[in-house]
């Protein structure tokens, strides 16, 4: 038996119709339809309620609904012997690739500029810029993140990507360590971040690493809100020291009412959107999970709980 919930009634509906139908061998129930605990074997979820998988004795793994995966490794009432499987696409990867070139050809292009201009009636052309004029740096080269920076590369900006551990990809300039991430930062007239909130990761850009951007940098943040010090942002946009700011993540979500960056002339909010979760790349990938480990296979994706993905 295989239980599938979010906080949507009416997308646990439409994931069952999908899952139903690439499945038929399986039983797929919602959270109201479970009367039997002790029966489920997986579940595939986001967002699932507090003390749900101390419910299930004998759960054998559960699948998440998207890439990130820091709220699940977060609860205490998932036995850590219990894999966790995230999605490695979903049909994510083109999407958050054209949520950063959407933010870094804004930046060539001066539209943010432009747009405090417009407020305050001002009509003044810059100087236009190539991309192999503008620097990127990429924050996180998993799946997304390689695809993010290979996608800029290919438009003809100056790319370098930085991870954990070394990763070679062609076209970009691949850094890795402490010294790596410094010289990624103070090379970066833009820095997209697509990470993951792990304990390495949370506060990683904290005041002093945003003031090592140059003077004019922009900050893209499509990652996780928990990775950003929001007033060491506000702080230096105040101060002219960065240019602009495109946020799709942030510390509490919704961003709340009054919030500062709401209103930030040099901000562009977007809520969460950056690269959501398509239902039937989702159920594809899923379905062969779950029949690779019916076989008795290993399947794809499996989180590594010490790395926090």
């Amino acid at each position: 038996m295989i239980l599938i919930h979010t906080p949507s009634a009416k997308e646990v509906a439409a994931y069952l119709e999908l899952f139903r139908a690439a499945l038929p061998q399986h039983q797929f129930i919602s959270l109201d339809e479970m009367t039997q605990p002790e029966a489920v074997q997986y579940v595939i979820t986001w967002g699932p309620p507090p003390a749900l998988f101390a419910r299930l004795p004998n759960l054998q793994a559960v699948f998440a609904l998207g890439a990130g995966v820091d709220k699940l490794l977060a609860r205490d009432d998932l036995a850590t012997g219990v894999p966790i499987y995230r999605l490695l696409d979903g049909g994510m990867a083109q999407q958050m690739s054209e949520y950063i070139r959407f933010g870094v050809l804004s930046y060539q292009r001066h539209m943010d500029v432009y747009r405090r201009q417009q407020a305050a009636g001002v009509w003044k052309m810059l100087a236009p810029k190539l991309p192999a004029e503008v620097r990127v740096g990429v924050l996180g080269l998993g799946e997304i993140g390689s695809a993010v920076a290979q996608a800029l590369a290919a438009d003809g900006y100056r790319v370098s990507g930085w991870s954990r551990s070394p990763r070679q990809l062609p076209g970009v300039t691949c850094l890795h360590g402490d010294d790596g991430l410094a010289a990624l930062l103070a090379g970066s007239e833009v820095l997209a971040c697509v990470l993951p909130s792990t304990p390495q990761t949370q506060g990683l850009l904290n005041a002093q690493r945003l003031a090592a951007l140059p003077p004019g940098a922009m900050l893209i943040n499509a990652g996780r809100g928990d990775l950003l010090d929001e007033d060491a942002l506000l702080a230096l946009l105040d101060s002219g020291h960065l240019r602009c700011a495109q946020l799709d993540v942030f510390a509490s979500e919704p961003l709340p009412h009054g919030h500062r960056l709401w209103q930030h002339p040099a901000v562009t909010v977007t809520p969460h959107i950056a690269a959501i979760t398509l239902r039937e790349e989702a159920v594809r990938q899923i379905a062969a999970n779950l029949e690779r480990l019916a076989a008795g296979d290993a399947a794809p994706g499996q989180v590594l709980r010490e790395r926090g993905y």
